[in-house]
């Protein structure tokens, strides 16, 4: 369970090395892993629907990770298991020109999700660190400014009751390599493969500087860092079932009272 992934400890130093995107000894069993998501899941789904009936609160998922690493996966496999109701997920790609006219925050805020509701973002806020930085698109003292007015606007939206978790999905250079080439040999999955994939991968090193230290400078007690090993599909959705039941049940939503002269009313029906 998620018990065994702990968050990033502020100020820590990741490795970020390819045995870190390998399944962890701790989920289970190949033959059991489907079963066990599955329950997962199910409990994901149910205190969704208190999440959604209480109305006080929100939980946001920030996902952020390499090409093929399975961001868009887990929209599908895991997050579909909750009511769309009660989701409000979100792309972030590059900024259109409506975006890039105003702060780089700006379109995160449009993006928050609404009390009673989990937010998922596939790619955030983190882009416009990591982009600057390793393509050298602006200069370094505007993209170092972002770590502390990160931290600010997830303090604040925090403390307005919206929950933020941030998973970094962790993929090994020799799997992306991999699911790379079935992309390219598959018709129906050509269309994901980027020219700006190739020139990512080639600053792999670059990257993987700036993953760390933004882990290392935005994980804080409101809104972790969580690293997710994703070379095995089937542990990465394990995981992370696991850390979305934990975040649910950590927030304990409580229901509205039904109306009890409705519950009478009811109880004497024929």
């Amino acid at each position: 369970m998620a018990k065994y992934l702990q968050p990033v400890r502020p100020a820590s130093s990741l490795a970020l090395a390819s045995r870190d995107a390998s399944s962890p000894h701790w989920v289970p069993a190949e033959d059991e892993m489907q079963s066990a998501t599955k329950g997962l899941l199910a409990r994901a789904s149910t205190l969704q629907g208190m999440l959604f009936a209480e109305r006080k609160r929100a939980l946001l998922f920030v996902l952020q990770g390499r090409d093929a690493s399975g961001k868009d996966g887990l929209l599908r496999r895991v997050f579909s298991a909750l009511h769309p109701q009660g989701v409000k997920a979100s792309s972030f790609g590059v900024p259109t020109p409506e975006e890039a006219a105003h702060d780089f925050l700006w379109r995160m805020h449009r993006e928050l999700p609404a009390f009673g509701q989990v937010g998922v973002w596939n790619r955030s806020h983190y882009e416009d660190i990591l982009v600057p930085r390793v393509h050298g698109t602006l200069p370094p003292r505007i993209w170092k400014a972002r770590y502390d007015r990160i931290n600010t606007f997830e303090r604040e939206i925090g403390e307005s009751g919206i929950h933020v978790v941030k998973l970094f999905i962790h993929i090994s250079q020799g799997e992306q390599l991999q699911r790379f080439r079935a992309r390219a040999t598959d018709r129906g999955n050509q269309w994901k493969l980027q020219a700006s994939d190739l020139r990512d991968r080639a600053a792999w090193p670059r990257f993987t500087s700036a993953y760390r230290d933004i882990m290392r400078r935005c994980s804080t007690k409101d809104a972790p860092w969580y690293l997710v090993p994703a070379d095995d599909k089937r542990a990465r959705d394990y995981v992370v079932a696991s850390l979305l039941v934990k975040h649910l049940e950590r927030l304990d939503p409580q229901p509205p009272p039904a109306d009890p002269l409705l519950l009478k009313a009811v109880a004497a029906l024929t």
